[in-house]
């Protein structure tokens, strides 16, 4: 399968660049999987879509703000960009400057006032081209002073509130991108959903490396896939087979879910999972390899699923669940209708212009639930 087959026109001009207000005002791109149609809505729509009994998950994972500044000790600048905690105060990072070798320190940016200096240690090179940096202090002492939320590269404008790159619904620290998917509910608007009858349910999925990295061979069978943490509680398992047994949908809100929900349900299969440390004993959690979410394999469970006209694929990791190709049919068609309805088809991170929603599901495979 090659990279060039998801490729599609996209001008610059399309991209937002500035979120809209409030956020459930971005526009919602509705297509109708039976015949085709294309209906353009807003986001605060999207309840007509959803039923009675149907059961949305979605990813509260929390962007943490992963960029840092800094100098060495010749002046020169450095920018680290957090990725992945590991044990004793060290990061996992891309460091960009020059002459990064092991053992060159860098003293972080920090604001007027305070001390004691935080000092980053380079300790290893990694073959991914990343480095094993090591901090002087917990991060969770000044991390949030120093910090800076990481944007996408294609959004040239910086937010005034930094929340707006936050779902209303996140609450565990730990990604270094946004859930993208679920950046335009409102709380008026998940109240009124719950007041429908469609419920909501939480996975955790951490946000990692392949979302900053572009796709550079033709053949995306060939593209390395980094590993990010995710968990799904006991409890949030049994609500989506409860949902299931009653005739309810589960729909993920974006990617994320997705994946998470792939992992789970491959999980309750059999097939070979590895816990993460750290994950109780009423969780589960797992650094898994994404070999099975390029597109043209199968999704194990999620039967609809909203998620963004986004990421061309030199830009980012391709991460589709649909077969391949009911994938290429309809991939054109719907983004050549943004941009000819002279509409942003890319996602702001705080709020896109336009999105897609699946009307029934027909392109994801139902399999085994999550137990």
């Amino acid at each position: 399968m090659k990279t060039s087959d998801f490729d599609y026109n996209l001008p610059p001009d399309r991209i937002a660049q500035t979120p809209v207000e409030p956020r459930d005002a971005s526009r919602l791109l509705v297509v109708h999987r039976d015949t085709g149609q294309l209906q353009h809505r807003n986001f605060r729509d999207i309840g007509d879509y959803l039923r009675a009994g149907d059961l949305l998950v979605a990813n509260n994972s929390r962007v943490i703000p992963a960029r840092l500044f800094g100098r060495k000790p010749t002046g020169g600048q450095v920018e680290i960009f957090l990725l992945h905690p590991l044990p004793g105060d060290r990061w996992e990072c891309l460091v960009g400057g020059k002459r990064l070798r092991p053992g060159v320190q860098v003293e972080i940016d920090m604001p007027t006032g305070v001390q004691p200096p935080v000092i980053a240690t380079i300790e290893a090179e990694r073959d991914d081209g990343s480095r094993l940096v090591s901090f002087n202090r917990p991060l969770n002492g000044w991390l949030h002073d120093a910090g800076h939320v990481p944007l996408p590269p294609y959004i040239h404008e910086d937010l005034d509130d930094p929340e707006r790159y936050q779902t209303i619904y996140s609450r565990i620290e730990g990604s270094v991108a946004s859930s993208t998917a679920g950046l335009h509910f409102t709380p008026d608007l998940l109240i009124g959903l719950r007041g429908r009858g469609v419920g909501m349910a939480f996975v955790t999925l951490h946000i990692g490396l392949d979302t900053f990295q572009p796709v550079k061979v033709e053949e995306i069978e060939a593209h390395p896939m980094h590993s990010e943490w995710a968990s799904l509680s006991s409890d949030v398992a049994r609500q989506i087979n409860e949902t299931t047994l009653q005739g309810g949908r589960i729909v993920a809100v974006g990617t994320t879910a997705v994946r998470t929900l792939e992992w789970a349900a491959t999980g309750a299969q059999g097939l070979q999972r590895r816990p993460h440390p750290g994950v109780g004993d009423d969780q589960v959690g797992v650094a898994h390899r994404r070999v099975e979410f390029v597109p043209g394999n199968h999704v194990a469970r999620g039967d609809t699923r909203r998620r963004d006209v986004t990421h061309l694929p030199e830009h980012f990791g391709v991460r589709c669940q649909r077969r391949r190709q009911r994938t290429l049919d309809r991939r054109h068609g719907p983004t050549e209708g943004v941009s000819a309805h002279g509409a942003e088809g890319h996602d702001h991170p705080a709020g896109t212009r336009r999105r897609r929603v699946g009307r029934d599901g027909e392109g994801v495979e139902d399999g085994a639930p999550v137990m």
